[in-house]
């Protein structure tokens, strides 16, 4: 179903935004955001109604709020001087007063609000196939959100160098984040056989992360386990998991690629600890979020020179400041850029993370090939 207003397109089955032919980049968050003031436009919507919705009655402060209001705002080219789409509605919340009418079935007409997505079930793929959940952060400080997210990348970027695997991306599966989900549901919005869900938990210098795997099709449990361990080996505790994740859903993998999956980014435990919190930042596409995953993904290459990885993300940081025309010095950031992603690819040749943003930063941002 597709939500039409002046000349955007809300998609919510693409999960996609769009002004006339050009796609608008928006983090999960505010496209959600966008879908549940539009699809309740007939009403004020309370920010309690937005937590309840958005983040699952999680607490979110007032500047969070206010920073995702403002970012969907920006992405249907409204501001909160104008207010032409998006209006705040004093001591009351929010409402979006634009005129829309919803395309279905290749018919456009007007039809009244309603309060949930609809998403067409999605056929399996010819092999096996996995989505890796955001895991619940249950150490009961959400300033270490950004470490079970970060935990489940991992995770998804070292499954998705097996060949024989169909991996989900991480933007598709992070749309259940702080969702309590039918798991029968999410293989058929996803179209895969197989989800691995699970929690972490941080306390002091130990971390705990335990983890199942389960059956769409039948929600059956296939594997469980629970990782305690001191976090200095925190590495360790990812091998273990990306490879018994690997050995329930696809046996005739080769030990040479398990051996593969388990290649560590960074030997610093502190350089890691630094690219977690740069890719929490840089997921909130805001000007703010990418300067502070920018300073980040720079502090971490400083103890760690070989990290690749934070290489490859900081030349992207620059991408993202190019196309949303935030650029100050374009000649000195595009340097930097070209510097940062070359480095990236040359360390990296191992890495699929590393060479894919490097790459794409160096092709198609400051066009070096």
């Amino acid at each position: 179903m597709q939500f039409l207003f002046e000349d955007h397109v809300l998609d919510i089955d693409r999960r996609e935004l769009r002004r006339g032919a050009q796609q608008i980049a928006v983090g999960p968050q505010v496209f959600d955001l966008l879908v549940y003031l539009v699809q309740n436009r007939e009403r004020v919507v309370t920010k309690d109604d937005l937590l309840d919705a958005i983040w699952s009655g999680r607490f979110v402060s007032e500047s969070n709020l206010t920073t995702r209001i403002n970012a969907a705002r920006k992405a249907i080219g409204d501001s909160g001087e104008e207010q032409r789409l998006i209006r705040t509605v004093p001591r009351k919340g929010f409402r979006f007063v634009g005129v829309v009418s919803v395309a279905a079935e290749n018919a456009t007409k007007e039809v009244p609000a309603r309060t949930a997505t609809t998403r067409i079930p999605l056929p399996l793929p010819d092999k096996p196939s996995i989505a890796v959940l955001p895991f619940e952060n249950l150490s009961g400080d959400p300033e270490q959100e950004y470490f079970a997210d970060g935990m489940v990348e991992e995770i998804i970027t070292a499954l998705s160098r097996f060949r024989q695997l169909f991996v989900i991306a991480r933007n598709s599966t992070f749309t259940y984040k702080g969702q309590v989900v039918d798991v029968k549901q999410v293989g058929r919005e996803l179209g895969v056989r197989y989800v691995l869900e699970g929690s972490v938990r941080r306390s002091d210098n130990r971390i705990r992360i335990a983890a199942q795997l389960i059956d769409a099709t039948t929600a059956t449990h296939l594997w469980a386990d629970r990782f305690d361990r001191a976090i200095e080996n925190i590495f360790d505790l990812q091998d273990r998991l990306t490879a018994s994740v690997v050995g329930a859903v696809a046996p005739q993998l080769q030990q040479a690629e398990i051996d593969r999956a388990k290649r560590k980014p960074t030997e610093s435990l502190d350089a890691y600890d630094l690219f977690f919190r740069g890719m929490a930042n840089l997921y909130q596409w805001t000007l703010e979020g990418t300067n502070e995953a920018l300073r980040l993904f720079h502090r971490a290459v400083e103890l760690d020179p070989d990290f690749a990885s934070a290489y490859s993300m900081a030349a992207y940081c620059y991408s993202w400041r190019k196309v949303n025309g935030w650029t100050v010095n374009y000649e000195q950031e595009m340097g930097e850029a070209r510097r940062l992603a070359r480095r990236a690819v040359d360390l990296g040749q191992d890495d699929a993370f590393a060479l894919a943003f490097g790459g794409y930063t160096l092709a198609h941002v400051v066009g070096d090939t």
